[in-house]
């Protein structure tokens, strides 16, 4: 919705504005030298997950993903914290700790924040990173003919639905906060080694909602082969019992007139497209020379990552899922 309304504001004319609100990129840019430009994103939401230092380091790691996505290295952050006045103060240091710790293994600094006193607790980080002006990657240039790569499974979003209800088995919960917990570094470090030409982060829109941002921005179509994807299976058989967020069905129907689906394809797999991700990872469009080259450096790094789909012209709907 903010991106929405920042949208009918009068534009930036500042012509070291790389990138503003004029898309739907991850963070803003700006050049304050010839060989340096400072990104800048914010980021903050309720608990997903009821241990406090775990939440903290979800929150943080969602964060700094907005940096990772424009091809930066995080430097600073500062908290944002609001917390009832019943919360106990013990737990507030948790969240901040697990924030703190996330965004030390990041390689920056926490250098102070701010709160206040709400009905909810939220938390989260204003990051700010660097990168060199060439350098900066935004999710409006992809180019036909290049490849897709997703850097980590989709389907947490149902399981932490199912952990709220109490229905997640232990093994499948450490594998959900594995992921959001995990850093895009290694993917980013691993991406900046060749040429891609758009990258964003996969988080509350879900996997369609942000190809769709970087199909329009791009003007192109994306077009995702569903048997390629990497999925979590337990978010599939938690989907296929009906156990999917209200957000994901919001994100289908606002979606329901830029994708065409695969009339083939399974109910519960197209409930995880739309699935809204937290601390999701990258999806890089990459020249198709370099695809492989790519996805195979970060599968040697440790990156859980997929070569997903492709850029094509420009057809009737931005977003084409084929089974």
């Amino acid at each position: 919705v903010l991106s929405d309304i920042l949208k009918t504001l009068p534009k930036n004319h500042d012509p070291n504005l790389i990138v503003g609100f004029d898309a739907s990129d991850d963070a803003a840019v700006y050049r304050v030298r010839e060989d340096l430009a400072v990104i800048q994103t914010i980021d903050f939401f309720p608990p997903i997950v009821d241990d406090p230092y775990t939440f903290g380091q979800i929150a943080a790691a969602n964060a700094l993903s907005d940096i990772y996505a424009m091809g930066g290295s995080p430097a600073l952050a500062m908290n944002l914290l609001c917390f009832p006045g019943c919360l106990p103060l013990a737990t507030v240091g948790e969240i901040l700790a697990g924030g703190a710790d996330k965004v030390r293994e990041a390689g920056a600094t926490i250098a102070g924040g701010h709160s206040i006193e709400d009905e909810e607790p939220k938390y989260g980080l204003a990051v700010t990173g660097f990168a060199h002006p060439d350098q900066i990657l935004s999710n409006a240039s992809a180019r036909v003919g290049d490849l897709l790569i997703l850097t980590k499974p989709i389907g947490t979003g149902v399981l932490a639905l199912a952990a709220k209800g109490g229905l997640l088995d232990a093994a499948n919960e450490k594998r959900m906060l594995s992921i959001m917990t995990t850093l895009n570094r290694a993917a980013r470090d691993v991406m900046v080694r060749f040429h891609p030409h758009a990258c964003t982060d996969i988080t509350g829109f879900g996997l369609l909602g942000h190809s769709c941002e970087m199909a329009k921005g791009s003007g192109v179509t994306i077009e995702l082969l569903a048997s390629q994807l990497p999925v979590l299976p337990a978010a599939l058989e938690y989907a296929a019992e009906g156990l999917v967020p209200a957000s994901a069905y919001r994100n289908r129907g606002y979606l329901a007139d830029e994708v065409l689906l695969d009339g083939s394809l399974p109910l519960p797999l197209s409930d995880l497209l739309f699935d809204p991700q937290t601390s999701g990872g990258l999806l890089i469009a990459v020249p198709g020379d370099e695809a492989d080259g790519l996805l195979t450096q970060l599968l040697d790094a440790g990156v859980e990552a997929a070569m997903i789909g492709s850029i094509l012209p420009r057809g009737e709907h931005p977003i084409v899922v084929r089974a």
